[in-house]
C-alpha cells in the first residue's frame, strides 16, 4: 500500500473535494509560521493524547511536519496500529511551499534577524 503522498497529489485531492483531513505534527511554534488551510494541529510531543482520535476518523489522514520525517513516523506508527488510510506528505510543508504555494513563509525567512 502507498504511503507517501506528493503535494501535488494532495493538491489536486483537495481541489477534488476528496474526505481528507489534514494533521500538522510540528510543534505549536512552527504551525506559527506557517501552515496548510484547514490543517489541524496534533504537536508530536502531545500525539499521545490524541492517538485514540486519529484511529477512529473515517476519513483519509494527511500527516505532514516541515520536512516529512517525524510525519512519517506518525504515519508508521497508526499504521502499525491498524490505521489504513493514513497517508505522508512527503517533504512536509516545506515541498509543499516549494512545489504548490510559495506564498507560505518559510522557516528561514521567520529566522532572518532584523536590522
Amino acid at each position: 500500500m502507498k504511503f507517501n503522498i506528493s503535494p501535488e497529489q494532495l493538491k489536486e485531492l483537495l481541489a477534488q473535494k476528496k474526505q481528507i483531513r489534514l494533521i500538522d505534527v510540528r510543534e505549536e511554534e512552527e504551525w506559527g509560521i506557517c501552515h496548510l488551510p484547514e490543517a489541524e494541529l496534533f504537536p508530536l510531543s502531545k500525539l499521545h493524547q490524541s492517538q485514540e482520535e486519529l484511529m477512529e476518523a473515517e476519513e483519509a489522514l494527511v500527516v505532514y511536519c516541515h520536512h516529512g520525517l517525524r510525519s512519517a513516523d506518525v504515519c508508521s506508527q497508526l499504521r502499525f496500529l491498524g490505521k489504513e488510510n493514513v497517508y505522508n506528505l512527503d517533504g512536509g510543508i516545506d515541498r509543499w511551499a516549494a512545489e504548490v504555494d510559495p506564498s507560505l513563509p518559510s522557516y528561514s525567512e521567520v529566522a532572518k534577524p532584523e536590522n
